[in-house]
């Protein structure tokens, strides 16, 4: 059987954050909220040398290429959401799908 993989990267920025807790604060909360909204896996990909920026992976398997494509537009635009509510805001986002 056929499974495609899907992949968000998502490169954020959080102007707010002055040390690593208030970063850690903001990607802890959107990868929470991200799970309990979406039967997806969601992780920090980089290390954390710059407190105002953080870069999230997040992937999905599904039988159905548009279903994954059209499920991961929708993460991208629940993480714009919410990210503004947590004082940052999306620098790049990239989807890849993986037959």
């Amino acid at each position: 059987m056929h499974m495609p993989i899907a992949t968000l990267t998502i490169e954020l920025a959080i102007e707010h954050a002055q040390s690593l807790k208030d970063r850690r604060q903001v990607v802890r909360s959107l990868k929470d909220k991200l799970r309990q909204g979406f039967n997806i896996s969601v992780a920090e990909l980089d290390d954390v040398a710059l407190w105002n920026r953080a870069t999230l992976g997040i992937a999905a398997i599904h039988s159905s290429r548009d279903y994954l494509d059209g499920q991961l537009h929708e993460v991208e635009d629940a993480v714009n959401r919410l990210a503004v509510g947590l004082g940052a805001s999306i620098l790049d986002a990239q989807i890849e799908i993986i037959d």
